[in-house]
């Protein structure tokens, strides 16, 4: 079984680029500079901004089901210059492979069957048989230090 890792769409975070400070502080967002390699991957490019670009930090709500206890949301990162990723099927962006995941494998129910810690550089091979499980319909994948969500991953 092969699988696909999915970015979050552009297009709900479009208008957020166009704002000021104020407007964004308003939202609880904030304008952001990477300020480092490595330190800000975008949500939607699946791709981590390079030193001196542009980001938008935001809360983002990527559990929104009401009836599952698992509903939930954090910050994440949205580069300004970002373009929707699309991974091929079995793909695994450098900005996960290169970083220590908490993933977290739901039913269609979004009730949590599974958690684990792991390399990201295992991640293709450990989708494929976690997303054969019984049940299984989607894996969310975060940060494991800061917990962070990072993309979701399905059935290709």
């Amino acid at each position: 079984m092969n699988f696909r890792i999915h970015a979050l769409p552009l297009d709900p975070f479009r208008p957020l680029f166009d704002l000021d400070d104020a407007g964004l502080a308003a939202l609880g967002a904030r304008r952001m500079t990477a300020d480092a390699p490595h330190s800000a991957p975008c949500r939607v490019s699946l791709a981590d901004a390079a030193p001196g670009e542009r980001l938008i930090l935001l809360n983002h709500r990527h559990l929104d089901d009401p009836s599952s206890p698992y509903r939930s949301e954090g910050p994440i990162f949205v580069r300004e210059a970002a373009v929707e990723a699309v991974p091929t099927p079995g793909e695994v962006p450098d900005m996960l492979a290169r970083r220590l995941l908490s993933i977290r494998l739901y039913d269609a129910d979004w009730m949590m069957l599974d958690a684990e810690v792991v390399e990201g550089a295992d991640l293709g091979t450990l989708l494929p048989e976690w997303l054969e499980r019984p049940g299984a319909a989607v894996v969310h994948l975060h940060t494991a230090r800061r917990g962070c969500f990072m993309a979701a991953a399905a059935r290709a």
